[in-house]
């Protein structure tokens, strides 16, 4: 893996997490910085795998491209079904901390 395969991976990766954090319902309080994140690592991932299934290419590929996007919306869309994780309010708990 050469430093462009990780400079292509960390562009999709954010332009996908923006992306992804732009088109998120307004009600989901997820960090700015996660869909970002997640994003950057799972592309990164998409790349490994990529340069794995066709390790003899030289150059940048569709195939490595579509990995890459393919991973990290995957990983975006993980975020967004389960980063907001909302707290149950004090009145539906009791003193154990347990819910009612």
């Amino acid at each position: 893996m050469t430093i462009t395969h990780l400079i292509a991976a960390v562009a999709v990766g954010t332009a996908v997490g923006i992306a992804g954090r732009l088109i998120m319902p307004p009600r989901r309080r997820v960090p700015v910085w996660l869909p970002v994140a997640v994003g950057i690592g799972a592309a990164l991932l998409g790349t490994v795998v990529a340069r794995l299934a066709d390790s003899d290419s030289s150059g940048f590929s569709i195939a490595e491209l579509t990995t890459q996007l393919t991973f990290a919306a995957l990983g975006i869309a993980w975020v967004a079904a389960t980063a907001d994780r909302q707290p149950m309010d004090s009145a539906s708990q009791d003193h154990a901390g347990r819910s009612r």
